[in-house]
């Protein structure tokens, strides 16, 4: 089992950048595949990136895709979203997510465990 907890979200205006960090607990984080999800108000959960174990594969949805770079760090349990350019439509709360059966997937289903998120806000 892994617990995460997400950071770095807050208010930024147009045109800047964030780094969110989400830290996880237990030794096996290195087994987890990872991924970031977001949803705005009165919206349903959707998929932003994801990541392998090992860091080597990556997805982004086509709306962050040239803007927004997930990465890991397996020594620090942590993984990263950096996001760049933002823009009003990128404001939501922001998740964090593992799953032991990593395979890219966008669903939410698919994905075991969740943090609280951590709430990204963007004035234009």
């Amino acid at each position: 089992q892994v617990q995460l907890v997400e950071s770095g979200g807050g208010l930024v205006q147009a045109g800047d950048s964030l780094r969110l960090s989400c830290a996880a607990s237990g030794r096996t984080f290195s087994s987890y595949g990872m991924a970031w999800f977001r949803q705005a108000p009165g919206k349903e959960r959707e998929f932003v990136s994801s990541i392998n174990s090992n860091g080597g594969i990556t997805y982004h949805a086509d709306s962050v895709k040239g803007r927004f770079a997930i990465s890991r760090d397996n020594a620090k349990n942590t993984v990263y979203l950096q996001m760049n350019g933002l823009k009003p439509e990128d404001a939501a709360v922001y998740y964090c997510a593992a799953t032991t059966n990593y395979s890219g997937s966008r669903y939410t289903k698919q994905y075991d465990y969740w943090g609280q998120g951590t709430q990204v806000t963007v004035s234009s």
